[in-house]
């Protein structure tokens, strides 16, 4: 799954505010000045890994912006975030996602990560870190999907676990298309760290995206697939973001109580590989 921002290129932000928005912090270090960070350096400048031990929830601390998403996490069911639901007989890969929220230079800001367009599955589409449960992440009905969702960012982006504060979990959901089970996992940048590209032939940019910029109107669509399949789509920081992604997005707008009046009928056409 991909991040955004500051990629870390650079990239037109819509003009406006919203009133969630607080003043960006000045200790922000997301940015690392390149979109593609080679695997060495990461790893020399952070020599980190993982918890060792059982990985807690906590919303202890947390800036007062993010009390509508703690809101939204501890009421919404899973009906109201997709139509797309775990298979009842419990068939499915059990993978989790990290939904990273940061404060930066234009305040409340999401982290993304743009898929290799080399890879079979989901090429090149902007997603949040995440991936498949190993089996030393533990139990997937307990803080397994945590612990994944950590190791699958720092893996992909190069963030530091130790600076996440995972204050939340939504309900598991399904990608039919790959029949993944995916955990969708909130965190806090609480110690914001250098991101970039870890392996090339998995992602092709780290970056983030200002919340301001999500909620703008002139950046919102409907993205229409070839299937006739019909989503939200976000187009920010250069790239389109839609599908799985776009539709966690908007529901986290929606129920968080940031969501502005837009625009439904207009329309991005996906290509027919998508």
């Amino acid at each position: 799954m991909t991040h955004s921002s500051r990629t870390h290129t650079s990239g037109t932000h819509a003009s406006g505010t919203h009133t969630t928005s607080t003043q960006a912090s000045s200790t922000q270090t997301t940015g690392t000045g390149t979109a593609h960070t080679n695997t060495a350096h990461l790893k020399s400048t952070h020599p980190r890994g993982t918890p060792a031990g059982p990985v807690t929830l906590s919303k202890e601390g947390l800036p007062g912006w993010l009390n509508p998403v703690v809101h939204a996490a501890e009421t919404v069911e899973p009906p109201q975030l997709s139509s797309f639901l775990p298979p009842e007989n419990g068939t499915g890969r059990q993978s989790a996602v990290l939904i990273l929220f940061g404060e930066g230079e234009h305040g409340p800001e999401l982290l993304l990560m743009e898929r290799a367009s080399s890879l079979r599955s989901h090429a090149g589409q902007p997603a949040f870190p995440g991936g498949a449960l190993d089996p030393e992440d533990g139990d997937p009905t307990a803080d397994g999907p945590l612990r994944a969702a950590l190791r699958e960012a720092e893996e992909e982006t190069g963030l530091d676990p130790a600076g996440v504060q995972l204050f939340g979990v939504l309900p598991k959901l399904y990608i039919p298309v790959s029949s993944f089970v995916v955990t969708p996992v909130l965190g806090w940048w609480r110690e914001p760290s250098p991101v970039g590209v870890v392996d090339p032939n998995e992602t092709a940019r780290v970056f983030t995206v200002p919340v301001v910029d999500l909620t703008d109107p002139a950046n919102r669509a409907t993205a229409i697939h070839p299937s006739g399949h019909r989503g939200p789509a976000f187009l920010v920081e250069s790239a389109l973001v839609w599908g799985f992604t776009a539709g966690i997005i908007d529901r986290l707008l929606h129920y968080a109580g940031w969501e502005r009046p837009w625009d439904g009928d207009k329309q991005v056409p996906l290509d027919w590989r998508s």
